[in-house]
């Protein structure tokens, strides 16, 4: 893969992403397992406790998934949401969809005991370790398929898809490419350059100030410069303290966007009439960063089953090749490679993972959080 990235071969394999409305949440889900004594809040696999069968009747019984924090649009969760929803006929209420990870931690705690609490999870690294407490551990059935580098070994959580970190911007109102962030410091991008959220809430966000660092001289132990070049972002007027979102995109009010690879195709003209036919995605040239989320359970789910259902679903080749049409690398690509069960055609649209990709570890990750905590707000007066 080149080291300036168009991902103009991705953006066909997105145009699959629809922006399907999300479901509020409602608080009539039943709590009850449908499974006689099965009690699906300690299943650790479906193995354990009766096999696919019995957690499908069970699941079905409870007719119910509550999710949070999942966009349609985000690496093609509003396919897989109506997939799972079709094959096993379970309504799936979608809370939140543009949410941070830190809002679905608050959720989980604000919501405990209700029948509105979310059931799963799709979080970031450092929102993650912080939280493990709030988790249960599950293994899916192709738990092999997962490598053992993207799994707790206990099941408490699955590394599920990524993206690479990169720069969405509408062409007609930039008209040369930009090759790095550097670039965006130039007067061109005047009160044009936003990312996705707070850094020291949102994992998409903190990756933005991770690449940043990659670009300046620091590294993923050390993401100080990172917060410096966002600094010097501000100060040249460049940074626009705004949530960009499809609609915004849309607009033109947000022309450039540091966030997911997937996200910004998935915004550009894949969406058809609701997207911007002139916005055009570029991973910068260099080091080519990504982060992989993470895929749990509430321990308090008021829906178990259905939770350890939704987990299985996500880890098939059906959902993860959603995620691959996305322009999204799925955690058992290599399994369905070798099986023969990945989409070819947005495997080959996609490119496959750089070489030169970097990913912080949980350690990294963490330190990293600390830095945000002390510098980001300081740093950007906010």
């Amino acid at each position: 893969m080149q080291h300036t990235r168009t991902l103009a071969g991705i953006a066909l394999a997105a145009a699959a992403v629809v922006t399907l409305a999300g479901c509020s949440a409602t608080s009539s889900a039943s709590t009850s397992s449908g499974s006689g004594d099965t009690d699906w809040k300690t299943a650790t696999s479906a193995e354990s406790a009766g096999g696919m069968d019995a957690l499908v009747k069970a699941a079905k019984a409870e007719g119910q998934l509550n999710v949070i924090a999942l966009p349609p649009t985000w690496a093609n969760y509003g396919k897989i949401i109506d997939g799972f929803e079709k094959k096993y006929d379970i309504k799936i209420n979608s809370a939140n969809p543009n949410g941070s990870s830190a809002d679905e931690v608050a959720a989980v705690k604000s919501q405990k005991g209700q029948s509105t609490a979310p059931d799963v999870l799709d979080l970031g690294n450092a929102v993650l370790q912080q939280n493990l407490d709030l988790l249960t551990d599950y293994k899916v059935a192709n738990w092999s398929d997962i490598p053992d580098t993207l799994k707790d070994a206990d099941g408490k959580w699955t590394r599920d898809y990524t993206g690479l970190m990169s720069i969405g911007y509408d062409s007609s109102k930039i008209t040369d490419a930009p090759k790095d962030l550097n670039d965006l410091l130039g007067s061109e991008y005047e009160g044009k350059v936003s990312i996705a959220g707070d850094p020291t809430q949102a994992n998409q966000a903190a990756s933005a100030v991770y690449l940043a660092a990659l670009e300046n001289g620091g590294s993923a132990d050390d993401i100080t410069k990172g917060v410096d070049y966002f600094g010097k972002l501000k100060q040249a007027g460049n940074f626009q303290n705004v949530l960009p979102t499809q609609a915004t995109v849309a607009s033109g009010e947000t022309p450039v966007v540091v966030q997911w690879s997937y996200n910004n195709l998935a915004w550009g003209p894949a969406a058809g009439s609701s997207g911007n036919k002139n916005w055009k995605t570029v991973v910068p040239e260099g080091q080519a960063l990504g982060s992989y989320y993470s895929q749990a359970i509430n321990k308090d789910a008021p829906h178990p089953a259905a939770a350890r259902l939704w987990q299985e679903y996500i880890a098939s080749p059906d959902a993860q090749n959603l995620y691959l049409q996305a322009g999204a690398f799925p955690s058992t690509l290599a399994a369905m490679e070798q099986s023969g069960t990945v989409d070819k055609d947005a495997l080959e649209a996609a490119g496959g993972m750089p070489k030169d990709y970097v990913e912080l570890t949980d350690a990294q990750v963490t330190d990293a959080a600390k830095v945000l905590a002390a510098k980001w707000s300081a740093t950007m007066g906010s």
